[in-house]
C-alpha cells in the first residue's frame, strides 16, 4: 500500500533563494515553536553541483540572514579592493575613470565569492541550525529533480521526481511549493496562470576559472567591447580570487541577430586578448561551465509572485538586475521575505492567496523591485537603439587599439554627430534620469535571430599561447559531465521540423543555431539514408537552456535529469 508524501513546505531547487528561505525560516519556527516538515529537492547530485555565477555580490542580504557569516565559515574567495570598467579592443585595453560610468559598477568592497560553495554552505548551515529546531522535520535531497507540476483543484499541490511518475511514491506533495529554479519547471507554473504577458528575454554566461602564477585576489574588471563588437548585447568579467585563482567569463544575450555566435567559442576569443593572456600566462585551466540569466528585468516579471499553493522566488521570478550586475542578494531577500510570510501563515493556518499575496506586496516594497524598476529601461535602451553597440561602440574600440580611446569616443559620432549626441542623451535619460516612456514589450529571443546575417568584420588579437584555448569538445571535459543511462532531458518534439530546418540554415551557409550556439557538445547533423537529421550527445550536454531559447521553431525543451546526472560546477 502506497503512502502519500506530503510536507507543510517543498522548495524546488537547491538555490539562494530556496536555501535562505529554509534557514531563515527555521529561526522563525524555532521562536515560535509551530511544527513544520519542509522538504529541499536538489537535482545535482551535491547542493552546488549545478550552480554557476560570476558572483561578485554585496553582503547586505546575507548579514542580515547570517549575521555572524564570517565566523561561521562563509567561503569568501576575496574582497574587492579594485574595481574597473574596461573597454577592450582587439589588443588594447582602457579602463573607464570611475566618473565617467554609473556607481552600480563600482564593486568596491563587495565580496568576491564562488556560488556553488556559498550553496554547499548554506545546505550545511541549514542542517546545523536543524538540530536547534526539533518541532521542524527538514529533508534535504541530492539527486533529486521536480520532472513536473502537480494541479489538483486549481491550485500547485506539488510536484513528480521521476519524468513517467506512475505510483505516489513518485509525487512529492506540499501545502506550499516554493520555485527558485531557472525555469525548469517554474515555467509550467507561469504558462498554467499564464502569468507572464511579456516574455523572459535570456543571456547565457560561459566562464572558466584558472590556476595562475600570479596573485590577482580582490581585483574585479568588468568590460565592454572585443569579442562582443557587432551589435550584440553583452560584456566579459575577471575576477581575481584567492589561492591564485582567477575567474574568466563572458555573458551574451541570446536575442543576438547571429546565428552561430557560438558563446564557448566567444570565451576563447576573450581569452586571446593581451591582457588577458598576460593574466594566464603558464597557468592552467581548472574548471568551465555555462548557465543562462534571466535579464528582461521589470517589464518581465510575472504579474503576480504567487498562485494558489506556490510562490515563485529568485530566477524563476526572473529578479537579476542587469545594470547592477547583481542577482544573489536579490534572490536572498525573496528567500528572506517568503519565509516571513510562509511563518505567518504556518502559525495562523492560513496559507489562502490572500496570505501569500503579502509576499508580494513585502517584496515590491523591498529594494528588489524598487530598484527593478528604478532601472526597468537599461536593457531596452540597448534593444531600441541598436547604434548604441553596433556602430558607436566598436569605433571606440578602435581607437582604444590606436592608443587613443578618447578619439575613438570622438570618432563615434561620425559621421552624424548630431544623431550621435542625441542618442547619448537619449539613453542617459531612460538609464540614469529616469525618463518614463511607460511599459515596454519584448519578444522572444529566437525572434532576433537573421538567418543570413553576415559579421562584421574586426582585427583579432594576434600572438596569443594556443595552449590557453580550447575546443568545444575539450571544454566539455572541464565541466565534469556525468551521465547515468537513460537521461534523456532534451525533447525534440518534431524530428521533421529539425530537417526543414537544417535545409534552411545550411543553405544559408550556417549551422542551425542549436548546434552553432551550443555551450558545450551536445547537437550534430547526423545523415540517416541521405537526410540530414539533428542528432544529440546527450552525455556532453552542461544543462544550460541555451539551444531551448535560440531554437527558431520552438522544437527543443530541456528538462531536468535524473540521479544526480548532468555537469559538475562545483567550485565555478
Amino acid at each position: 500500500m502506497s503512502t502519500r508524501i506530503e510536507y507543510d513546505l517543498l522548495l524546488v531547487g537547491g538555490s539562494p533563494s530556496n536555501l535562505t528561505l529554509a534557514y531563515r525560516l527555521l529561526e522563525l519556527a524555532k521562536e515560535s515553536g509551530k511544527e513544520l516538515s519542509i522538504c529541499i529537492l536538489e537535482k545535482g547530485k551535491e547542493f552546488g553541483s549545478h550552480i554557476l555565477s560570476g558572483a561578485v555580490s554585496h553582503p547586505h542580504v546575507l548579514e542580515s540572514v547570517w549575521p555572524n557569516y564570517k565566523e561561521q565559515g562563509f567561503p569568501i574567495e576575496a574582497i574587492c579592493n579594485d574595481s574597473n570598467l574596461s573597454v577592450l579592443g582587439a589588443n588594447g585595453k582602457w579602463d573607464i575613470p570611475p566618473k565617467l560610468y554609473p556607481k552600480s559598477f563600482d564593486k568596491t568592497g563587495y565580496l568576491v565569492l564562488t556560488l556553488s560553495h556559498v550553496v554547499q554552505w548554506m545546505a550545511r548551515q541549514i542542517q546545523e541550525k536543524a538540530k536547534e529546531v526539533p518541532n521542524v522535520a527538514i529533508d534535504l535531497f541530492t539527486g533529486f529533480a521536480a520532472h513536473g507540476v502537480v494541479f489538483e483543484d486549481g491550485r500547485v499541490a506539488g510536484v513528480t521526481v521521476t519524468e513517467n511518475a506512475q505510483s505516489e511514491e513518485d509525487y512529492v506533495y506540499a501545502r506550499v511549493t516554493a520555485f527558485g529554479d531557472k525555469g525548469f519547471v517554474s515555467r509550467d507554473v507561469i504558462d498554467h496562470y499564464k502569468l507572464r504577458d511579456n516574455p523572459q528575454i535570456w543571456s547565457v554566461g560561459v566562464k572558466e576559472v584558472w590556476q595562475c602564477d600570479k596573485d590577482y585576489a580582490g581585483k574585479v574588471w568588468h568590460t565592454l567591447g572585443f569579442p562582443l563588437l557587432d551589435g550584440t548585447f553583452g560584456g566579459g568579467f575577471v575576477y581575481g580570487m584567492k589561492d591564485k585563482k582567477l575567474t574568466i567569463g563572458l555573458v551574451i544575450s541570446l536575442d543576438s541577430h547571429d546565428p552561430n555566435m557560438n558563446p564557448q567559442l566567444k570565451l576563447q576569443d576573450y581569452k586571446k586578448h593581451p591582457w588577458i593572456q598576460e593574466m594566464i600566462k603558464g597557468g592552467k585551466l581548472l574548471k568551465y561551465g555555462a548557465a543562462l540569466l534571466p535579464e528582461g528585468g521589470f517589464y518581465s516579471l510575472p504579474k503576480k509572485f504567487y498562485v494558489p499553493g506556490a510562490l515563485l522566488l529568485g530566477d524563476a521570478l526572473g529578479v537579476l538586475n542587469v545594470k547592477n550586475l547583481a542577482g544573489i542578494d536579490r534572490s536572498m531577500e525573496c528567500g528572506r521575505i517568503a519565509a516571513e510570510v510562509l511563518h505567518e501563515g504556518f502559525v495562523k493556518n492560513d496559507l489562502t492567496e490572500h496570505q501569500l499575496a503579502a509576499y508580494q506586496a513585502r517584496l515590491n516594497d523591498s529594494f528588489v523591485i524598487k530598484e527593478s524598476f528604478r532601472d526597468r529601461y537599461f536593457r531596452y535602451t540597448f534593444k531600441n537603439n541598436p547604434r548604441l553597440l553596433k556602430d558607436y561602440l566598436p569605433k571606440v574600440a578602435r581607437g582604444i587599439d590606436n592608443g587613443k580611446p578618447l578619439l575613438g569616443m570622438i570618432n563615434a559620432g561620425f559621421p552624424n554627430p548630431v544623431r550621435a549626441m542625441f542618442d547619448g542623451m537619449d539613453a542617459l535619460d531612460l538609464m540614469e534620469r529616469g525618463r518614463d516612456i511607460g511599459p515596454i514589450t519584448y519578444h522572444p529571443d529566437y525572434k532576433d535571430i537573421v538567418p543570413d546575417w553576415v559579421p562584421p568584420r574586426y582585427e583579432e588579437p594576434q600572438g596569443f599561447d594556443k595552449t590557453t584555448i580550447y575546443s568545444r569538445p575539450d571544454a566539455v571535459f572541464f565541466a565534469g559531465t556525468k551521465y547515468h543511462e537513460g537521461n534523456n532531458h532534451i525533447d525534440e518534439f518534431n524530428a521533421d521540423v529539425c530537417v526543414e530546418c537544417i535545409k534552411k540554415y545550411e543553405s544559408l551557409g550556417k549551422a542551425v543555431p542549436c548546434v552553432a550556439d551550443c555551450t558545450a557538445e551536445v547537437h550534430r547533423i547526423d545523415i540517416i539514408a541521405d537526410l540530414r537529421k539533428h542528432g544529440m550527445s546527450l552525455e556532453n550536454c552542461i544543462h544550460c537552456r541555451t539551444c531551448e531559447i535560440v531554437c527558431p521553431e520552438v522544437n527543443l525543451r530541456v528538462k531536468p535529469t535524473e540521479q544526480g546526472s548532468g555537469p559538475d560546477f562545483m567550485g565555478l
